[in-house]
């Protein structure tokens, strides 16, 4: 008997080292697919501590805010079994049963293995408590009754499905896990239904939100706006490209998520995104002065006044300053929407990977009358983004009326 105490007494010994390191393993392997899922943006507000909550997202039925995820027992997730949280990250449960905002997205997520959710839970156990209660989510009847969600979960929870992936690369095939189910692109760069849901026959060919436009994502929309493998790479790891800078809400996704993981599935998610044979990006030539029509010609006494102290005369920008407008993805993109914004409203200072920088660009809202803008906004299109359409006040006036729109459906 005493020999045999001895033995198991060596062999929970022996284990326990083995057992740590697993342990160890699934927290380090669950840090970085939270990185990749993107938890601390929307679990984290601006200035407060990572993942005690409290962040405001604006949705076209109300203000949702984004609950405590830390340890603590009263205010977070601390009782959370790694059951529990499996069901509140792939159905959109909360532990007392109650259903979650499709803010969360779950929509995503019900794709996502056990043993990822399982690694996920496992680090945020490693994160220290905060006792503070994030502000609580108070929308309009009806939406503010959440036992409606389980009708609209039976309806959509499920809907968004992988594509069947037997003849393509493992390159793509891990790309479309990283890009559909841990990144969820697909919850901010698909149209959305009067209901709220994903409409999946449009899968990642662009959505609004917030006013901007989430592109398309599309292999032959991204090489449209010159997109390449090896730039969309870039752009994922380093917050910009050769096409410019994150900005707006891909700015949070680049600092919290895309610049922490590692080169080979930055790479595999470009391959998913562009495909294994890649549609060739296409090259936009500055068009001359004298070709534009009258507005655009306007427009360049604008863009001198304005805009060419910092992003050149000729559109080659400053390093460290500002992005070049030649080959600028926001400029080649056919709907004018995002840029108006950033015309209209500016971008703030960006920190990137390394040492680089972006100064803040201030908006112009106040300095341009519509007139202005509309010729400022068609030199930029034609000269550079290859658009030969013209844009009248109008245009611009209707894309001022649906900024104005929702946000007032969102206060």
């Amino acid at each position: 008997m005493k020999h045999l105490l001895t033995r198991i007494t060596l062999a929970v010994g022996l284990a326990a080292p083995l057992l740590q390191a697993q342990a160890d393993d699934q927290v380090e392997r669950g840090e970085y697919l939270t990185r990749a899922a993107d938890c601390m943006a929307c679990h984290t507000a601006p200035g407060g501590a990572p993942f005690a909550g409290g962040l405001a997202i604006e949705s076209p039925f109300g203000i949702i805010y984004g609950t405590n995820i830390t340890q603590s027992k009263e205010h977070g997730i601390g009782l959370y079994t790694d059951d529990e949280f499996f069901a509140a990250l792939t159905e959109g449960k909360r532990r007392d049963g109650a259903n979650l905002y499709p803010a969360m997205p779950y929509t995503s997520y019900h794709l996502m293995p056990r043993e990822d959710s399982d690694a996920i839970h496992a680090y945020l156990k490693t994160v220290a408590p905060i006792e503070r209660d994030a502000p609580e989510t108070s929308l309009s009847f009806p939406f503010n009754v959440r036992l409606g969600l389980t009708a609209w979960n039976l309806m959509y929870a499920d809907d968004l499905q992988l594509k069947p992936a037997e003849d393509k690369s493992a390159a793509w095939q891990r790309g479309q896990y990283m890009v559909e189910v841990m990144g969820h692109c697909g919850e901010c760069h698909t149209p959305r239904s009067a209901t709220g849901a994903m409409e999946v026959d449009k899968h990642l060919s662009g959505g609004l939100l917030n006013g901007y436009l989430s592109p398309s994502l599309l292999a032959d929309d991204l090489a449209n706006r010159g997109w390449n493998h090896q730039d969309l790479s870039t752009f994922l790891k380093h917050g910009m490209s050769s096409q410019g800078t994150m900005f707006n809400e891909m700015y949070p996704v680049f600092h919290n998520s895309t610049q922490f993981l590692d080169d080979k599935d930055l790479a595999a998610m470009a391959t998913y995104l562009l495909g294994d044979t890649p549609p060739a990006a296409k090259v936009v030539e500055t068009r001359a002065l004298d070709d534009l029509n009258d507005s655009a010609k306007r427009g360049h006494q604008q863009y001198l006044n304005v805009c060419a102290g910092c992003h050149a005369p000729e559109g080659e920008g400053k390093p460290h300053i500002a992005v070049a407008m030649r080959g600028n993805t926001t400029v080649r993109l056919d709907d004018p929407r995002n840029l108006l914004r950033v015309i209209e409203d500016g971008i703030d200072e960006q920190q990137f990977s390394g040492f680089e920088r972006m100064q803040p660009m201030p908006g112009f809202a106040d300095k341009l009358d519509q007139t202005q803008l509309t010729d400022l906004l068609n030199y930029l299109r034609q000269r550079w983004g290859g658009q030969t359409g013209e844009l009248a006040v109008s245009d611009v006036q209707k894309l001022q009326a649906d900024k104005s729109d929702t946000h007032s459906k969102a206060d």
